[in-house]
């Protein structure tokens, strides 16, 4: 099973949604949860907000960050996940930021990466979840590895959310 049937079966399980916001994959990881038979069940859809001003006008990413920062950023990446879960209305959001290459962006080297989850109050860490990657390889690489790196922290995220649930529910420690 894929990283992404995972994350979509346990979606499903928990009447949950996800929506992506990406930026350097380019709709990588909505093509990947797609490729998935029933993720109409759990996947809302996407925003490929490649440019930084579609950042801020599609995702309300905060236009001072953008301009102090640039778009590589693990704020950015947070407030990515957080816009799209907010404007398509999913329990959860994901996103991708970052440079695939060849050359540098914003002042960070290629293969500097920021995936991040925003899910409902409680079930997330504080306001989300960011994960920094320093990926090598070439363009198709990065992206490549940057899908994998969001669905499996979204995993991660549901994972633990389960075990949590399941202590609070049985009472246990």
């Amino acid at each position: 099973m894929t990283e992404a049937a995972r994350v979509l079966a346990l979606l499903a399980e928990r009447g949950h949604t996800v929506a992506a916001a990406e930026s350097l994959t380019g709709g990588l990881v909505a093509a990947e949860l797609t490729g998935v038979s029933g993720a109409s069940k759990s996947f809302l859809g996407s925003v490929t907000a490649y440019a930084t001003v579609l950042k801020h006008e599609l995702l309300g990413v905060d236009k001072a960050l953008l301009s102090e920062r640039g778009a590589v950023d693990p704020e950015v990446a947070l407030q990515m996940a957080a816009g799209v879960r907010a404007r398509l209305g999913a329990d959860w959001g994901i996103s991708t930021t970052g440079v695939a290459g060849p050359e540098p962006q914003d002042g960070q080297p290629v293969g500097t990466v920021y995936v991040a989850v925003a899910g409902p109050a409680g079930m997330c860490a504080g306001a989300g979840k960011v994960v920094s990657l320093r990926l090598n390889g070439d363009r198709a690489d990065i992206r490549r590895e940057s899908v994998r790196s969001v669905l499996a922290l979204l995993h991660e995220e549901l994972s633990g959310n389960a075990r949590a649930q399941d202590t609070e529910h049985n009472g246990g420690n």
